[in-house]
């Protein structure tokens, strides 16, 4: 930072044209007559002289470094982890981004040499400071840092063999015993251990089904389920047991489904686990889903859009009022491309809101409200009261039924823009799918922007990554698809990597279906589905399947894949 002399604060405003002399004049009789210990910088926030950026701009000449407005945007997650929880919050610091041994942060205030020296020396990096405002700073922070009642799970051993998760015979009825065992060595270390490599496997789901006489453990990986382990028949209900107790579930209720959420630590990275018991013939059947929110916490560009797709979702997304919905079945990706859409228009000018079931992402600077049906906070009795909190962009987690529709369908034709999901096959099918939950439509035709399904395809793996020859019926099914043209066509071979499936990871393909106001003199006029479809293709609509075509070409998915989708929208 610059050692040459600095301008006062009040100057340097004054210079800028953001305060006149009169109004420091009058911060500073405020500071000595009420006794403030405030700075001059805080009075003048208050006082509604200026802004907390204006003051913060300043301040970063002052001393010589960067101003940047921070937002999880700009922020590597993964650098939160070089720096104690405790000393984040304390001092207010942003760990931005590491470049070789050069950690950036953001400080609001950037003159507090002592922090800095702390700072190099918890994380071993030069530090680059940059200016940033304490609100900026501290919601990054709350989207990033895990919440404080979280299960510290990495007190396990990689390489676990079954014998170390030794059988528990003869589980006991009476309920508190049931609880102790549940907190014995060898439950807690499998149940650590059915957690800890479900996140490293990238796991989206754990199920644990009990049978008459064995217990399954299986992982969904990829969209597709695989049997991880069968522990000991006899540590079920001990099993069961101890993942209630984390998510504070009932463990003396077994005839009652029950849900919960459990927050964990898997080597310091924040993962939320949302729990769902059902009781079945043969016992309480299990499934955790596994959010890494970080993963959901994505631009746009590293979705999978092609070109003219993106940039058409990019410009419905800037409008200031409409609805834009995202459809496809569950675990299609939905949520994550409307969470990346928010963090696209998330800034202090804007107030979004989102109310949800549940919240699976909490992103700083969004105001998100989670439903409660057993409370009568649903969907709709939400959105109703949202309505009177300014809203500029709400996100509604589903449409599910008429009022909330209606009511989504209002609150875009008075000036909000929605962002919805539905249930759908294609994009011209969510149309049909409002007028059926009892939107007019005219109405649809007046408030509809753009509707966007998609679904999710595995990529094949690099590390067996091979071309092949499909069969000819493959190849005529392209070319009735295509131009005619000849492509290649790749595939996985399997490996250990891949799990000898050759496929690792998924990626996203999409529809866009923008209607014109052709389009929408038809919606009106109640056109039938299949017509309504063959005008948006004729209009520029991809549908899905091509735009899978132009993936399996750049060799990123197989025809298989593809195939299997296509299948599914008809």
């Amino acid at each position: 930072m610059s050692t040459q002399t600095r301008m006062p604060l009040g100057q340097l405003l004054l210079n800028r044209g953001v305060i006149t002399s009169e109004q420091i004049d009058q911060a500073l009789s405020h500071q000595q007559t009420s006794g403030h210990s405030k700075l001059l910088g805080e009075l003048l926030v208050e006082l509604g002289y200026c802004t907390e950026n204006q003051i913060c701009s300043a301040l970063a000449e002052t001393y010589g470094v960067p101003y940047a407005a921070v937002s999880p945007k700009l922020c590597d997650p993964s650098v939160t982890e070089l720096l104690p929880r405790d000393f984040l919050e304390e001092h207010n610091v942003l760990p931005l981004f590491k470049v070789y041994d050069t950690l950036t942060v953001a400080l609001s205030e950037p003159s507090n040499v002592f922090v800095i020296e702390e700072i190099q020396r918890l994380s071993d990096c030069k530090v680059q400071v940059v200016c940033a405002t304490t609100k900026d700073i501290k919601l990054t922070l709350q989207t990033y840092l895990p919440a404080a009642n979280v299960f510290v799970i990495d007190d396990i051993i990689d390489d676990a063999a079954m014998e170390d998760f030794a059988m528990i015979e003869n589980l006991p009825e009476d309920i508190s015993d049931l609880e102790e065992v549940a907190g014995q060595s060898p439950v807690v270390k499998l149940v650590n251990y059915l957690i800890y490599t479900a996140v490293h496997e990238n796991a989206s789901d754990i199920h644990i089904e009990p049978d008459e006489k064995r217990l399954r453990v299986r992982y969904r990986v990829d969209g597709q389920l695989y049997e991880k382990m069968s522990p000991p028949h006899q540590m079920h209900a001990a099993i069961v047991s101890r993942i209630k107790i984390m998510a504070e579930l009932d463990i003396a209720q077994r005839r009652l489904p029950q849900d919960g959420s459990i927050h964990v630590l898997v080597q310091s990275k924040p993962v939320d686990l949302r729990v769902s018991v059902m009781p079945g013939t043969h016992g309480e059947k299990v499934v955790i889903r596994v959010i890494d929110f970080r993963k959901m916490l994505t631009n746009l560009e590293s979705l999978g859009f092609g070109y003219d797709n993106l940039q058409a979702f990019k410009k419905v997304v800037s409008h200031p009022n409409g609805i834009v919905l995202v459809t496809g079945p569950t675990g299609s990706g939905k949520n994550t491309t409307l969470y990346s859409a928010l963090s696209e228009l998330n800034n202090e000018q804007v107030n979004i809101c989102t109310v949800e079931d549940p919240v699976e992402c909490k992103i700083g600077g969004i105001n998100q409200f989670e439903v409660h049906d057993m409370a009568g906070f649903t969907f709709s009795s939400a959105l109703r009261s949202l309505l009177r909190q300014d809203p500029d962009v709400i996100m509604v987690g589903e449409i599910r039924d008429q009022e909330t529709a209606n009511i989504a369908v209002q609150a875009a034709l008075t000036g909000h823009l929605v962002l919805s999901t539905l249930h759908t096959n294609d994009a011209p099918g969510a149309v049909t799918r409002l007028v059926d939950l009892g939107v007019a439509p005219y109405l649809v035709s007046a408030s509809l922007i753009a509707v966007l399904a998609q679904r999710l395809v595995r990529k094949i793996c690099p590390n067996c990554k091979e071309e092949y020859e499909p069969t000819s019926s493959i190849r005529k099914t392209v070319r009735t698809w295509t131009d005619g043209g000849e492509m290649k066509f790749y595939r996985g071979l399997g490996c250990k990597k891949c799990r000898n499936t050759g496929y690792v990871g998924r990626i996203a393909i999409h529809e866009m279906f923008v209607p014109d106001d052709k389009m929408l003199d038809l919606v009106t006029e109640g056109i039938p589905l299949k017509a309504l479809r063959t005008a948006a293709v004729d209009n520029g609509m991809v549908p899905l399947h091509l735009d899978g075509i132009e993936k399996v070409k750049a060799g990123i998915t197989t025809i298989d894949e593809i195939l299997r989708v296509a299948n599914v929208v008809g």
